[in-house]
């Protein structure tokens, strides 16, 4: 009996020690860092911006600050965990809520209207924390991943699936058949909150959220009769909570409560990005066009922003620079390090303790609001023991 009211217990206080210990580490970050624009938090709460000329296909804002893009106004998105841009239909973005809402998916425009509400069928939801759009090489087709790789415990689930659905040709609602696979790591189960698919190898990619975080790869062809097993091949910054690759695959993003990273390849950092004050940052997605980002976070009437990319993250720039664009580049992709351990063991020594920007006092502060939870459980589990 004891047992059963502690695993009852212990979910609470491990989703308790991250949703207070992030979000607070990350509004002290954004409060501390002169880079946060003040006009960036007024849009935040509310207030009047002018919304220049950006979306889902591009078009930088105008005077290179982050922007306020639209606010979900559907009630039904009250836990936005995963963010990914369509690759058909222009100036539309899908999202999926947190654990607990159900396999269903939510079209949305610009405007933050609902246009459509999907089922993936045969599909659960035990905790969905990522998606990404890509379009499958081998077809042409352009497809929808759901990731359920949300693990508080850090190896609660015997195993973890990721589902794959074409994209809807057209926007309204409907059930849509779904491929599961499931997923194992090679070096022990963890909690992950960020997917991302190359856009030319098709490769998918899942990257953990913890102090030490790694990105997997995951075998080249997935197979649906066996679980596919997840390989480390690069160190992530800590906490991350959401990723995806540039639509031309010359780099990657990161995003973690304080910042976004973006990389050339694994271990070769090309810039971090100041980001807006969120209440608890959960997504991030490349416009078509690959120069912006799109950023959101949890909460009713919850906002997406559009963060320009600087010179260096731009296509073309992120793939080696003006005078290179055209060579192959020297630095290895996750895929092509996935097959190349020496190479990829080299990046990750070069890289390992990356900590995001994350000033030392902010990991201190995280740490003790973890060992704090961790406490608690101890003390439930000696007096029901």
């Amino acid at each position: 009996m004891g047992s059963r009211r502690v695993a009852a217990v212990v979910p609470v206080l491990a989703a308790f020690g991250m949703s207070v210990a992030g979000p607070v580490a990350a509004s002290a970050a954004t409060t501390g860092t002169a880079s946060t624009s003040t006009a960036t938090d007024t849009a935040e709460h509310g207030a009047a911006r002018p919304r220049g000329t950006g979306g889902t296909g591009g078009d930088r804002p105008e005077d290179g600050r982050p922007r306020l893009l639209f606010r979900f106004k559907d009630p039904r998105i009250g836990e936005s965990s995963g963010l990914a841009v369509s690759p058909t239909h222009k100036n539309v973005v899908y999202t999926h809520n947190d654990s607990g809402a159900g396999p269903q998916f939510y079209a949305v425009g610009t405007d933050g209207r609902t246009l459509a509400t999907f089922t993936v069928a045969g599909a659960a939801a035990r905790d969905w924390e990522a998606m990404a759009a890509s379009v499958d090489p081998a077809t042409g087709r352009s497809v929808l991943w759901f990731a359920d790789i949300g693990d508080n415990l850090n190896g609660g689930w015997p195993d973890y699936s990721i589902y794959k659905v074409e994209e809807p040709k057209v926007l309204r609602d409907a059930t849509l058949p779904a491929t599961r696979y499931r997923f194992r790591y090679k070096d022990g189960n963890r909690n992950a909150e960020g997917i991302m698919v190359h856009p030319t190898t098709g490769r998918l990619y899942v990257v953990s959220k913890e102090f030490a975080g790694s990105v997997y790869a995951a075998p080249a062809k997935l197979r649906t009769d066996r679980v596919n097993i997840l390989r480390r091949v690069a160190p992530a910054p800590i906490m991350a909570t959401d990723a995806a690759y540039a639509p031309d695959g010359s780099s990657f993003v990161i995003r973690t409560y304080f910042s976004a990273s973006v990389y050339r390849a694994p271990g070769d950092l090309i810039t971090r990005v100041s980001m807006p004050s969120l209440q608890q940052a959960e997504s991030i997605a490349y416009t078509r066009d690959g120069r912006s980002l799109l950023t959101g976070t949890e909460g009713a009437g919850s906002p997406v922003y559009q963060v320009p990319l600087p010179a260096a993250a731009l296509p073309g720039r992120a793939a080696g620079g003006p005078a290179r664009t055209a060579s192959p580049r020297p630095s290895v992709t996750p895929s092509e390090a996935a097959t190349a351990p020496d190479v990829a063991a080299s990046h990750a020594a070069a890289s390992d303790g990356d900590d995001g920007g994350v000033p030392t006092e902010l990991i201190v502060l995280w740490l003790g609001v973890a060992l704090g939870a961790t406490g608690i459980i101890a003390v439930i589990a000696r007096r029901v023991g």
